[in-house]
């Protein structure tokens, strides 16, 4: 007779799988009618976490439960991302099961209650989150856990080196291999691709791996975007880099630190950056991707992420230890975070200040030029192709020479082919309401009016400014165009610039 406790449970009776193009920005979601036999079982309800299996494979998603004849009673439905994690073909089926509790939960809720993690403890919570095994919820606990009580310097190298081991690494046969990063709260400062551009022309490698905007308007993936294709695999960004010395992609697409995707996506969310957080972050993407030496920009400014200079220097300090202890040569540049960047926020507008710039047009944002040559200049003098001292000069010469341009062109074709950035189908000039002097720009209240109109999604939405801080403007003169889809995002956006204006005009 057999043993009912050592009897193997029986298989859940099978469920086919249906693909109902559910957007649900990252998350695994799977739904089922409220009469199904899963959702009737006891301890099963909505927002549960199930595991599904299927052709081998299987994924952890949180359920929904409708009511009606949308799916039938042995059917589950799957968001896009659920989908592609498991694999599925049209009409597989499928095996459900209540997913086992994420054991790193236990972890997660000591840091909630004021413990340390040592590398392992990170380890095994960056496991469970890249497997799926961490709700959105649980995840949001941990990134707030880190927030409210910050990781010290031996969590933030131990989460640093987790989030390394848990994704792919690049090795490059160039014995030095340079990047930059921008820390942001700068709106319009994309100085990435002139920055690419100006080094892999000067002979230096400079894989750029970018990401897309957690609170911004625009990521530096976003507005490369809307020139080149972003979304390349290892094989494909390894021949644009051996080719060119360079490329501009989006980290999101390949495993270098793949559990940060899921961190940057609830920080979004959200509307956190911790500290500890964004040191791990950036510097684990750095190291995946092979890089020796970085330079970090850290802007600095009252609407700025980082608002003072003592702010700067700690932060700079705890980048340069934890870079050190992973082997990267990290140098930080704390630089005018007062006033936003160029003409543009959002992905094209920002995309065509950096095509301007390039281009070297009459009327290109000197102060994107400058901030792009300076950050240049430091990598050139670290690399060993400019004396100290020297580097700012052979970036300005890459520029006026049209060697940039030239190589961006080449990076852009060896990505997929260079393309112009689209235009917003509805803009809106919004104009001074008295004569004065622009006195102040509000970086915070700009990036939120441009996000408002659409930015990052629309990749044609944002912003492009007509003054600066300082300019003496006319009652009725243009202090900025807005871009977006339709007049109901424009209509948000004016909502929002009526209650919290971003120019503070006065006599």
């Amino acid at each position: 007779m057999t043993d009912p406790a050592r009897a193997t449970p029986p298989d859940p009776a099978p469920m086919r799988l249906v693909r109902i193009g559910l957007q649900s920005r990252g998350e695994a979601i799977a739904i089922m009618r409220t009469d199904c036999h899963v959702c009737r079982s006891e301890g099963v309800h909505a927002r549960t976490r199930i595991e599904i299996r299927s052709g081998g494979r299987s994924i952890t998603a949180r359920l929904m439960a409708i009511e009606g004849s949308f799916l039938n009673p042995h059917e589950i439905g799957l968001s896009e991302d659920a989908w592609t994690r498991l694999g599925a073909d049209a009409g597989a089926v499928a095996s459900v099961r209540p997913a086992p509790p994420a054991e790193s939960m236990t972890l997660v809720r000591r840091k909630l209650y004021g413990g340390r993690l040592d590398e392992g403890g990170f380890a095994a919570i960056l496991r469970d989150v890249q497997a799926g095994r961490l709700s959105d919820t649980q995840i949001a606990a941990f990134l707030s856990a880190g927030a409210a009580l910050p990781l010290d310097d031996a969590e933030t190298t131990g989460l640093t080196r987790a989030m390394v081991a848990v994704g792919d690494r690049l090795a490059w046969t160039a014995p030095r291999v340079m990047d930059k990063h921008c820390v942001g709260g700068l709106p319009g400062n994309r100085t990435t691709p002139i920055v690419v551009a100006i080094v892999a022309a000067s002979g230096l490698v400079i894989p750029k791996t970018s990401s897309r905007a957690i609170t911004s308007p625009a990521g530096t993936a976003d507005t490369m975007e809307t020139l080149a294709p972003v979304t390349l695999d290892l094989p494909a960004i390894r021949r644009v880099v051996d080719a060119e010395g360079g490329c501009v992609v989006w980290g999101g697409a390949v495993r270098l630190s793949p559990a940060d995707d899921a961190f940057v996506r609830i920080e979004r969310e959200i509307d956190i950056d911790a500290e500890g957080q964004l040191v791990a972050s950036v510097l684990s993407k750095k190291v995946a991707a092979g890089a020796t030496d970085v330079v970090i920009d850290i802007p600095v400014g009252p609407t700025a992420k980082v608002r003072s200079p003592e702010a700067a220097a700690a932060l700079a300090a705890r980048l340069t230890l934890v870079g050190s202890a992973l082997g990267l040569n990290v140098t930080c540049l704390a630089t005018d975070g007062t006033g936003p960047v160029g003409r543009g926020i959002g992905p094209a507008p920002e995309a065509r200040d950096v095509l301007a710039v390039l281009q070297r047009h009459p009327d290109a944002p000197a102060d994107l030029a400058e901030r792009a040559v300076a950050l240049a200049a430091r990598l050139l003098e670290i690399g060993g192709v400019a004396a100290a001292g020297e580097g700012a000069a052979l970036a300005w010469q890459r520029l006026e020479s049209g060697d940039a341009w030239a190589k961006f062109v080449a990076i852009c074709e060896a990505q997929g082919g260079l393309r112009q950035p689209p235009e917003a189908a509805e803009t809106h000039d919004v104009t001074a309401a008295v004569a004065g002097q622009v006195s102040v720009i509000d970086n915070r209240s700009l990036a939120r009016l441009a996000k408002l109109a659409g930015a990052p999604g629309n990749l044609a939405a944002g912003l492009t400014l007509a003054v600066r801080a300082g300019d003496r403007v006319e009652r009725g003169q243009p202090l900025f165009r807005l871009h977006a889809d339709s007049r109901g995002e424009i209509a948000y956006a004016l909502d929002y610039w009526s209650r919290a204006p971003a120019f503070g005009v006065a006599d």
